[in-house]
């Protein structure tokens, strides 16, 4: 009987901590989004993205920050002009900040 509460309450504890992760990433990612709009990036200038962490990305897009224990990644693409790479590559003020 014990062992079956026990069961129980870790099997309780992981669906709730599982429910909690989208809210957990939606956090970090609108701490990311700031840090990049104070670095003087348009908010119409990127977009922010989760994504499971073993899901491949898009080939123009960075991860930026991970989320949920690292199960989860946040990824950056640029949006909005159509700048050169090299242009993109020089620009430090369109680097997002390097994930925490």
């Amino acid at each position: 009987m014990k062992y079956t509460l026990l069961l129980g309450t870790v099997l309780f504890s992981l669906s709730a901590s599982a429910l909690a992760a989208p809210d957990s990433c939606e956090r970090v990612k609108s701490d990311i989004q700031q840090k990049i709009i104070n670095n003087g990036v348009p908010e119409s200038g990127f977009t922010l993205t989760i994504e499971p962490n073993d899901q491949n990305s898009a080939s123009d897009a960075q991860v930026v920050g991970h989320c949920a224990n690292d199960g989860w990644k946040i990824l950056y693409t640029r949006s909005g002009n159509n700048q050169s790479q090299s242009n993109e590559n020089s620009a430090s003020d369109a680097t997002p900040p390097a994930a925490q």
